[in-house]
């Protein structure tokens, strides 16, 4: 299956970089382009793609802005952050906003399409220890009140499920998991789907944002 990709940057040079690395993967197709947010938009009304490569600092619309307008969508592309610097508040904000990650924007080739791949299939999450460093910087301008019925959405996980989702929050592959927790891969891949499931997430990077804002998991430590 090809996955078809959307470059979102306000940088042409840039676009024509990350296009001529996607055009020689026979697995990918970039099928539009667009400078600002606000031309993404109009675009992907007339377009199907699966994972957008977002710039987060663009004019007229920016990228968190953008992102949370895509995902708001029904059946929504996948969206993955570019940012020029680690542990950007706008990566942060990103994510908050539905993206399912983000990158630096000089990564290795190798890298942004192993996270192109790892985003479309929905299993994986980008370099999720990043996305928790992320957290541990930016959660105290997380919500501490109001999160009431987020909490009572745990409810409604088992014991076992509970435990898995701590673990995905800090960072941990679903191999690291199984292994922690003595169980096969395949089951911990199960009860990641079911938390999914049952929380009405939509991949690796929600739950940690949900765990970070109930509190499950806190900045600089464990649950």
């Amino acid at each position: 299956m090809t996955i078809r990709v959307m470059l979102v940057d306000d940088q042409v040079l840039l676009r024509t970089g990350f296009r001529m690395v996607l055009a020689a993967q026979p697995d990918m197709d970039v099928v539009a382009e667009a400078g600002d947010g606000v031309e993404a938009l109009q675009v992907l009304r007339s377009t199907a793609v699966d994972v957008v490569l977002m710039d987060v600092r663009m004019p007229k619309l920016d990228g968190v802005e953008t992102t949370r307008r895509i995902c708001s969508e029904p059946d929504p592309p996948k969206v993955l952050i570019l940012t020029t610097f680690d542990l950007d508040e706008y990566a942060f904000s990103g994510l908050k906003a539905g993206a399912s990650g983000f990158m630096l924007k000089d990564v290795p080739p190798g890298e942004l399409l192993a996270a192109i791949r790892a985003v479309h299939s929905g299993d994986a999450v980008v370099a999720p220890s990043t996305t928790r460093r992320l957290l541990d910087r930016f959660a105290p301008m997380l919500p501490s009140v109001g999160q009431e019925p987020r909490h009572k959405e745990l409810e409604r996980l088992t014991e076992r499920e509970r435990e898995v989702m701590i673990l995905v929050a800090q960072g941990l592959s679903n191999g690291e998991i199984a292994a922690r927790l003595v169980l096969s891969e395949a089951t911990v891949k199960t009860h990641v789907g079911r938390i999914l499931t049952k929380l009405g997430l939509r991949d690796r990077v929600q739950v940690v944002v949900l765990a970070y804002e109930t509190g499950l998991v806190r900045a600089g430590g464990h649950g």
